[in-house]
């Protein structure tokens, strides 16, 4: 009889840990137990724990773990493999049971949880027999855990103030709930969290981390919430469906063979899932900390946009962020996830490239500018008030005003500066200091457009204006359509300039890396799709804000209220390295993109390694020299041979990230030149050159990640910069302390690039952001 076959979340991450043997041996048992589940090699056997899960024989060695999960609507029988265990522990007291909040099959493992713990709760557990292998392959008793000795005065439960009740509330695996409440340290917790199953171990990390049981409940618990008809807990085949598992033989081999397989091709948490599959009626918000899914949510939510349209060839879907590297990576990820018919329905750029397109959709003939660069625009503004003598205003602070302000709400006229609001830019200004600015701006913009030449910032404003006109014509010819009773002219094309004025330019808009767009783009924006359900879904996190563009939505027209969610959870790094990346950042202050807050607040993950290293350095040729060491080491350590003889290539899994680009080409020439590492610089199109180390600045590692980072000259006066931010620190302490937290977002996001190992170094005195 033919059976089909799944794989547990937690049983992909048992596999990517085994050697490559083990792997295809798993492969072949999954094929075997496809064809014929009773085949005598297998030796499929209950447990005499649980009845739901069995064992079955991989090899000599290895153990699948597995539960009977229903009948499917063909008739077939379904599995579920929960674990993959040698065989040495196998436990009786293995369980599988069907979550009461989310409804989803979960499996607990007391063989991981403390020693200390299970003897504190008078539990034991039983190894199961397995007399096929007795008799081929002696089995090594297994030694005696050694007890923690207990203290003399008990010590106090870690989660004193919780009740069995709340734990069950919370979602807690009824197995794990008494447990839960004896463990008196970290360390036991985490052991207990190592075992248990995705909700119980988010909530107990949220409760371990100081957060209360209501804040638990709302955060964690309640976006996982499923409604359940009632006798959920003995459908096993329903609870399937709402389990993240991978499927048939050729899923299967896909996890074995790609070794670093990506959870968000194949699942997404339930927190996740309920963010993606919403309907909202206007423009929603998801925030969270570095790694927490974000980005994730926002390719499912496209996804799911995409496929929930009608017949069609146009685009009315656009995926937009801030940068040309940051496009290409998501347009890779949105391939894999996508099938090429709707992936061909997405209109895939980053936020200026969109720009340029309105303005050349709108330029008349000869009437194009060129663009130019802010540091050569702040040297023409230099120049305009050298001409003029002005001395009241600095060049930084005059480019500030006019990006921020006049550009940034798209300020015509003199009048409208006079009443424009200038809040978070520090000094306030008089009227009569309002109008010597504008009239120093008005010639600075008078030049250029005398030169031909235009800045991004300008660019984006003008195109804003360019999509809030065609919005506007579009509003006014509806209403006269509406009084009219007339309808559209449906046989003009979408791309005809005729169609331009008759509906948007989207349905559906889609925004990562929110954070760092500026007024004018969020502006263009929301006149390119109309508002309403499922107009704008908008991914971000403030933290990670690396340019100097802070923005209230609901003052450029997008209205989030009542649909923000927030994740907590990260899946990329490890605790050890998210404890010091929180450090860096802690006692600043980071909106929310609107008018509230945001902070990091139950920001864990459930991934431990080891902690960040920290290296205090001689001088430049030391710093440079230990590094090369570094390299070495962690080189040696990816491409240590597996069991099988295969040799992964390092290329592209270790990272150097500097401060600045000049930085940049110093490290690469001397690890080039005098170590003979190959190396290859991050630009805005990639990595340049097929070197096996990338180096780059900390704005080019945003949105990326590495499994080993090094982040070298972290000292004093380079973080920050305080040459170039010293003259702020008396002449404007608003612009002095926004120029500190940029400093401190480069550390953060550099140091949360980091998968499994980061190194952080310096020569004299470490920068101050290090949480030394």
């Amino acid at each position: 009889m033919t059976a089909r076959l799944s794989l547990y979340q937690k049983a992909e991450n048992e596999l990517y840990k085994m050697e490559s043997s083990v792997k295809t041996k798993f492969y072949d048992f999954c094929h075997q137990f496809r064809l014929d589940p009773d085949h005598p090699s297998l030796d499929l056997k209950p447990l005499k724990g649980d009845g739901r899960i069995f064992r079955a024989k991989i090899d000599r060695s290895y153990r699948a773990l597995l539960a009977r999960a229903g009948v499917g609507a063909d008739g077939i029988p379904q599995w579920l493999i929960v674990a993959v265990r040698h065989r040495k522990d196998v436990y009786e007291e293995l369980t599988v049971a069907i979550n009461r909040i989310t409804g989803e099959i979960e499996f607990v493992d007391l063989g991981i949880v403390g020693q200390s713990v299970l003897q504190r709760a008078g539990l034991q557990l039983t190894p199961a027999p397995d007399e096929q292998t007795v008799q081929d392959v002696p089995v090594e008793p297994t030694p005696a855990p050694v007890a923690t000795p207990e203290p003399a005065v008990p010590a106090e439960p870690l989660l004193a103030g919780c009740t069995p009740e709340d734990l069950r509330r919370l979602g807690v695996a009824d197995a794990l709930i008494d447990l839960a409440l004896t463990v008196t340290t970290d360390q036991e917790l985490d052991q207990l969290i190592a075992g248990a199953p995705r909700l119980t171990a988010e909530v107990l990390t949220g409760l371990g981390s100081g957060m209360s049981v209501d804040e638990v409940e709302r955060e964690i618990t309640q976006p996982a919430a499923t409604e359940l008809e009632p006798g959920f807990e003995d459908d096993m085949a329903a609870a399937l469906t709402r389990t993240a598992v991978t499927t048939v033989d050729d899923d299967i081999r896909n996890v074995l063979a790609e070794g670093d397989f990506r959870a968000w091709k194949v699942y997404l948490h339930p927190t996740q899932r309920k963010i993606v599959e919403r309907n909202y009626g206007g423009p929603a918000r998801v925030s969270g900390g570095p790694g927490t899914g974000k980005t994730i949510v926002a390719l499912h939510r496209v996804a799911r946009l995409a496929a929930a349209l009608p017949p069609g060839h146009n685009k009315p879907i656009l995926l937009t962020t801030y940068t040309k590297n940051l496009t290409a990576d998501l347009r890779s990820r949105l391939t894999s996830l996508m099938d090429p018919a709707l992936l061909g329905r997405v209109d895939i750029k980053h936020i200026d490239q969109l720009a340029q397109s309105v303005l050349n959709e709108n330029a008349a003939p000869g009437s194009q500018r060129s663009l130019i660069t802010d540091d050569r625009a702040l040297d023409v503004l230099r120049e305009v008030l050298f001409e003029h003598d002005e001395q009241r205003w600095g060049a930084e602070f005059l480019f500030d005003e006019w990006e921020q302000i006049v550009l940034g709400q798209s300020l015509a006229t003199r009048q409208d500066y006079f009443k424009a609001r200038r809040a978070g830019m520090g000094r306030a200004l008089s009227r009569p200091e309002r109008a010597a600015i504008w009239k120093l701006l008005d010639q600075f913009t008078l030049r250029l457009n005398g030169m031909g030449r235009e800045t991004w910032a300008q660019a984006a404003e003008r195109a804003a204006r360019y999509e809030m006109e065609r919005a506007h014509k579009i509003k006014a010819r509806s209403e006269r359509k509406a009084d009219i009773g007339g309808g559209d002219l449906l046989h003009l094309d979408d791309n005809s300039s005729a169609m331009r004025y008759l509906r948007h330019r989207y349905q559906h808009i889609v925004v990562d890396e929110a954070q760092d767009l500026s007024p004018a783009h969020w502006k263009m924006l929301r006149a390119m799709v109309a508002s309403g359900e499922g107009d704008l879904f908008i991914a971000g996190d403030t933290h990670q804000r690396i340019y100097d563009r802070q923005v209230t939505l609901s003052t450029v027209g997008v209205h989030i209220r009542g649909r923000a969610s927030k994740l907590t959870l990260s899946y990329r790094t490890t605790q050890e390295i998210l404890d010091q990346a929180a450090k860096v950042v802690s006692g600043a202050t980071y909106d929310d993109l609107d008018d509230g807050t945001d902070t990091l607040d139950g920001y864990h993950s459930l991934l431990h390694g080891p902690a960040p290293e920290y290296v205090p350095c001689a001088d430049w040729t030391d710093e440079i020299t230990q590094l090369a060491e570094a390299l070495k080491q962690w080189r040696a350590d990816i491409t240590h041979p597996a069991a099988d003889g295969t040799v992964r290539d390092p290329s592209g899994t270790m990272a150097v990230c500097v401060a600045d680009g000049e930085m940049a080409g110093r490290v690469a020439t001397d690890l080039e030149m005098k170590h003979n590492i190959t190396t290859a610089t991050l630009t805005k199109d990639g990595p340049q050159g097929s070197g096996e180390v990338h180096i780059g600045t900390m704005h080019r590692f945003k949105g990326l990640e590495y499994q080993k980072l090094a982040i070298i000259g972290a000292s004093d006066g380079i973080l920050p910069r305080t040459a170039l931010i010293e003259q702020y620190e008396k002449t404007d302490p608003t612009r002095y302390e926004r120029e500190l937290k940029k400093s401190r977002n480069q550390l953060f996001v550099a140091t949360t690039r980091a998968r499994d190992a980061l190194r952080i170094s310096w020569h004299g005195k470490p920068s101050p952001f290090l949480p030394l």
